[in-house]
């Protein structure tokens, strides 16, 4: 690992992270969390919310996929979606649901700023961000989409969006 220029778990875990937080909304599928484990770890997430009926460590699914990143990324769980957004918008996070709505905001054109925190919804592989979340959110991100389907798996509109406020937040400490 060291050839390749990775830090262990631990340096993970006390090294810096970007401002940004993940809420897991009621995802079924332990493969995808444990892939949002990854995505978290890839890009110096701060943390990852786990809500509702999202599986949480140690579950062989989370592990199979997270290969090792639940042990270098934050986590907590909460029953109520609700609840976890309630505490995060305490804190001073704004809440950006990643979800197909009339007032969404395009990926590309999403600005984060650089002193901002923010925390990224990404909800159920059947049914989305929860409706009743939504009027708690500061709006919602979409991914433009060509294709027929117009959806794509929860795991890959995580990694998508996580790559684009990465990269749009690490340019803002540069600057």
């Amino acid at each position: 690992m060291s050839s390749l220029g990775r830090i262990s778990a631990a340096a993970r875990q006390q090294g810096d992270t970007l401002p940004l937080v993940l809420v897991l909304d009621n995802l079924r599928s332990g493969l995808n969390v444990g892939s949002l484990f990854r995505t978290a770890d890839a890009f110096l997430v701060e943390k990852l919310l786990l809500c509702g009926i999202t599986v949480q460590p140690p579950h062989r699914e989370v592990l199979k996929t997270a290969l090792g990143s639940t042990e270098s990324v934050a986590w907590e769980y909460y029953s109520d979606v609700l609840e976890a957004v309630q505490a995060l918008k305490a804190q001073g996070y704004a809440i950006w649901a990643v979800e197909q709505t009339d007032t969404k905001t395009w990926l590309q054109d999403f600005q984060p700023l650089p002193e901002g925190k923010y925390a990224l919804v990404l909800g159920n592989e059947v049914d989305g961000v929860d409706e009743a979340l939504l009027p708690l959110c500061d709006g919602a991100i979409e991914i433009p989409q060509f294709g027929a389907k117009h959806s794509l798996n929860v795991a890959v509109a995580g990694g998508i969006v996580v790559w684009e406020l990465a990269k749009k937040l690490l340019a803002g400490r540069e600057k």
